[in-house]
């Protein structure tokens, strides 16, 4: 994504994005209750998608490539503007990584990594340049609970489904997937969202209560 399209994401949120995807598809396109280890960053760029399995031995003896194998064959584009997205289908609180597998996103770069898992090494990743969004931050190591089966294929993450190329933004709210055909209109609409809500927030103190019974008041 170049720097003029990059620019149209000054001041648009999660929020804003998820409505504009409201109105252009029927399917639930947003991620809630991620956390970072580094609050406050926000995460935008194209997914490469690696999909997790629970950790069968005679699979992973035979057939299981590995973390390091899967990342550099689902990353075969540009490092800098991928957004790593690990699904996890095991229980809530087991690990998908941390710090040291994760270094290689830093090594190239990359915009960062969303996951349903909990990642490890918060206090490592808080010095890394990509952002990382997660369910939370784990202790145990997850080498013998989840193995990664395919890459560049659809994931859910939490009842959404992630397709590789789609646009994947984050931010303290949570996350919007925005399918890469809708991209530019699904920008163009958040704006005008935006316009729309600053409009009715600047006309509210003038409203008359008595309009507003009769003839409501426009708002959404």
């Amino acid at each position: 994504m170049g720097g003029a399209s990059e620019a149209r994401l000054q001041g648009l949120t999660a929020a804003s994005l998820t409505d504009a995807m409201a109105r252009l598809s029927s399917h639930r396109a947003h991620i809630l209750d991620l956390v970072s280890p580094t609050p406050g960053r926000v995460l935008f760029g194209r997914a490469a998608t690696i999909r997790y399995v629970p950790y069968r031995q005679d699979l992973s003896d035979t057939q299981h490539p590995g973390f390091a194998r899967s990342f550099y064959e689902a990353v075969t584009g540009a490092f800098e503007e991928t957004v790593l997205v690990l699904n996890n289908p095991c229980r809530a609180e087991t690990s998908i990584g941390g710090g040291v597998k994760f270094s290689r996103l830093h090594h190239h770069r990359m915009a960062g990594l969303i996951t349903d898992g909990r990642i490890r090494d918060f206090h490592e990743l808080a010095g890394y340049d990509p952002v990382f969004y997660c369910a939370g931050e784990a202790v145990a190591a997850g080498s013998r609970a989840l193995m990664p089966i395919a890459v560049n294929v659809p994931v859910s993450l939490r009842g959404v489904t992630i397709v590789p190329g789609d646009y994947i933004y984050a931010d303290a709210a949570g996350a919007a997937v925005i399918p890469a055909i809708h991209l530019d209109r699904a920008l163009d609409l958040a704006h005008e969202i935006d316009e729309q809500d600053q409009a009715f927030l600047e006309s509210i103190p003038n409203e008359d209560p008595d309009a507003v019974r009769r003839l409501g008041s426009g708002e959404s």
